[in-house]
């Protein structure tokens, strides 16, 4: 190593200045080059998403918007004007740990991070990006590598530091203090399982639920009501919850279920306790169910203040909740 970059980099790491990155940094935004000539000219790691180099005073990062999300990467740009990156870490929850702690300690080390998106020439540089000084992370939620159980991921606030290379990759809601609420059509068919990003099918059960909603939207539309379905961005989050249905005209909040068995009953239970703290004002509880359920699961849902409707024939059957004092 140049023993004038040495000093430079110690002087930089002592102060808390980095003015020297840009020093030794020759890339413009826009440009394409190997990932492999870039390690070479500035050190860091080959593998994986995040490359602390240790011969220069750089941090770089590689996201693949499309790719990523196979292995729980979802990375995008946000209404805040943040870069939001996911840590790296691709099986049970992350932790701010090697390139996750060189990311967020970036400045106390005198390191800029340095930006790249993979395209089909190779590396293409983005630009200079900092953490966000006032909110520099939060925790979301992601699927393991493969379409795997949720886990807790690191979300990093990447602030651009300069001229960056634009380029289209949304984030679907940017995580705020106050949440929000919005009201969006039945056939909308957003989901909120993160595993439901490949070209498979459809589960049977998520068939039936999608029946039931559509049949019982039909039903209450032919009664006059009006129905649609909440999106929820609860505050501080990025992923947004989506309702079933919602019946604006009786105030009812429903959640649909392809099956009446006692796992079905207690997850419905719980998103509906969920999605209701909110909407205001506080909507009436509905699972929608394809049969009846037992009289055990029928007790429960009523001990909660949660009716249940089911189809028998070509009627619609509700079993009153329970009022409790």
């Amino acid at each position: 190593m140049d023993i004038d970059y040495a000093l430079s980099a110690l002087a930089a790491q002592a102060t808390g200045v980095r003015e020297t990155a840009d020093v030794f940094w020759e890339i413009q935004p826009g440009v394409v080059a190997m990932r492999r000539d870039i390690h070479a000219r500035y050190g860091g790691r080959r593998q994986g998403g995040i490359g602390p180099s240790r011969t220069t005073p750089n941090v770089l990062i590689f996201v693949n918007p499309e790719r990523g999300r196979a292995h729980g990467y979802f990375d995008g740009w946000g209404d805040d004007g943040c870069f939001h990156y996911t840590g790296e870490g691709q099986l049970g929850d992350q932790q701010m740990t090697q390139g996750n702690l060189a990311i967020l300690r970036h400045r106390e080390q005198g390191r800029t991070l340095r930006l790249f998106r993979a395209v089909q020439e190779g590396v293409e540089y983005l630009g200079p990006f900092e953490v966000d000084p006032d909110r520099p992370w939060y925790t979301s939620e992601a699927p393991e590598t493969g379409g795997g159980p949720l886990r807790t991921v690191i979300m990093f606030r990447l602030r651009p530091e300069g001229p960056v290379q634009p380029f289209d990759a949304p984030l679907p809601a940017t995580p705020t203090a106050a949440g929000r609420v919005t009201s969006i059509p039945v056939e909308a068919s957003n989901t909120e399982q993160y595993g439901m990003i490949g070209p498979e099918e459809p589960t049977t059960a998520f068939r039936r639920e999608a029946a039931l909603v559509q049949s019982y939207a039909e039903h209450l539309r032919s009664l006059g009501h009006e129905v649609c379905r909440k999106q929820i961005v609860p505050p501080n989050e990025m992923r947004p919850l989506f309702t079933d249905l919602y019946d604006a005209t009786a105030g009812e909040l429903i959640e649909a279920k392809g099956t009446s068995t006692r796992e079905a009953i207690r997850m419905g239970i719980g998103q509906l306790l969920d999605y209701q703290r909110f909407i205001d004002p506080s909507p009436r509880l509905v699972l929608l169910v394809d049969s009846k359920p037992r009289p055990d699961l029928l007790h429960l849902c009523s001990t909660v203040d949660v009716s249940v409707v089911w189809k028998a024939g070509n009627d619609w059957q509700r079993n009153a909740s329970l009022r409790l004092p």
